[in-house]
């Protein structure tokens, strides 16, 4: 097979290809309708009316208040401004110094509330996580303390793909007045994202991860929550993000938010492909193991580590076959080692330095999966054998 006439992408955790649908919607935002959603003109009016529009798109899925959605420049951004924003507004009150997250964030939170510590003095708290990665809530409530200002829990893991039990931690922490936030990022079109049932006082979002365009994403933000804004400048959105808005990239990621409602109501046809994707990885090539939980995972996630391999070394070659893949491992000065996540799970380096994330999309099908359990056992044999 000539691998340039086909090639295989199984990376769509990472990004995914812009719908045609939003692409359309989005096309007369460049051109026709381009005023600034600030200006008072008939094209500055035009462009809000549209922003607004989006705005109740996305309030519809989220079921939440329009006021209450902001848009971004990114999942990352939303983030940032979620835990910056609450913490230095929870400062500035005397509220409290304590934070409560997990060492299986993403690096937008991760590196975020490092910063608050390192830089700011704020008391950052990672609650342990079992072998499939999930945050009990017991541990939660125990961790809590008056001076408790916010609590981070990823709602489903980007790397290894388990769903943690958000909507019992939020009410927990509502229980004893700490804010919860959610890096949301994977869950669109997986997971139901309606914000009153799990709890949430900031959920973050991003465009490109459920088929719309890069470069926007958004950040909820429930009523009265208390939240200083992580850059300054103009009025827009409400003074919480300013900066000329996208309006473009809003209508683009309201119309893919949408769409992924649609698909998701409908049923997942990625979990019986998923299923047999993990069954032959498992069966097939020895030493290999499941990351995360084994059924609290995301519908269109599989991911592995090999005995005595690298990761890296995996995609390299399975990219050399036409198929697109990623690895959480790392290198640290020339040497492999297990990312975060997988050093969270406890998996030793021999283990975890060998980690594999093969995720699903629309344009999967049973033909991809089959290549993939073709290929992939040769790969790892030789990668061994060079050892």
């Amino acid at each position: 097979m000539n691998v340039r006439e086909h090639r295989i992408y199984l990376d769509h955790s990472a990004t995914t290809p812009v719908d045609p649908r939003v692409v359309k919607a989005m096309r007369p935002y460049w051109r026709a309708t381009f005023g600034n959603s600030e200006s008072s003109h008939a094209f500055g009016r035009e462009a809000a009316n549209a922003l607004e529009r989006a705005r109740q798109t996305v309030a519809t899925v989220l079921g939440c208040r329009l006021s209450e959605i902001v848009f971004t420049g990114s999942g990352t951004e939303s983030d940032n401004l979620a835990l910056r924003g609450a913490a230095w507004a929870a400062r500035q009150t005397g509220r409290g110094n304590h934070i409560l997250s997990t060492p299986i964030e993403h690096h937008a939170v991760g590196h975020t509330l490092n910063q608050l510590r390192d830089l700011f003095g704020f008391d950052v708290e990672l609650l342990p996580v079992d072998q499939y990665g999930l945050v009990d809530p017991d541990d939660v409530a125990a961790a809590l303390r008056p001076e408790t200002v916010l609590v981070s829990v990823i709602l489903a893991n980007n790397e290894i793909g388990t769903i943690q039990p958000a909507a019992e931690i939020g009410q927990i922490c509502r229980s004893h007045g700490a804010l919860f936030q959610t890096d949301a990022v994977q869950a669109p079109g997986r997971l139901a994202l309606k914000t009153e049932p799990l709890n949430v006082d900031l959920l973050a979002l991003s465009a490109h991860k459920f088929y719309g365009p890069k470069g926007v994403g958004l950040l909820y933000v429930r009523r009265d929550t208390p939240l200083v804004p992580a850059i300054t400048g103009g009025h827009h959105e409400r003074g919480r993000r300013p900066g000329t808005v996208n309006v473009a990239g809003a209508i683009g990621l309201a119309t893919a938010l949408r769409l992924a409602e649609e698909a998701r109501r409908k049923g997942s046809e990625l979990r019986s492909l998923r299923d047999r994707l993990i069954e032959g990885v498992l069966q097939n090539v020895p030493h290999s193991r499941l990351t995360g939980h084994p059924e609290l995972r995301l519908a269109h996630h599989a991911s592995f580590v090999f005995f005595g391999v690298e990761g890296e070394s995996i995609v390299q070659a399975l990219d050399m076959e036409g198929i697109a893949a990623s690895s959480g491992a790392a290198c640290a000065e020339g040497e492999p080692e297990p990312s975060p996540v997988l050093k969270a799970l406890g998996l030793e380096p021999s283990w975890g330095i060998g980690s594999l994330r093969l995720t699903l999309g629309r344009s999967s099908d049973q033909t991809d999966v089959d290549r993939l359990l073709h290929v992939l056992p040769g790969i790892i044999s030789r990668l061994r054998d060079r050892g």
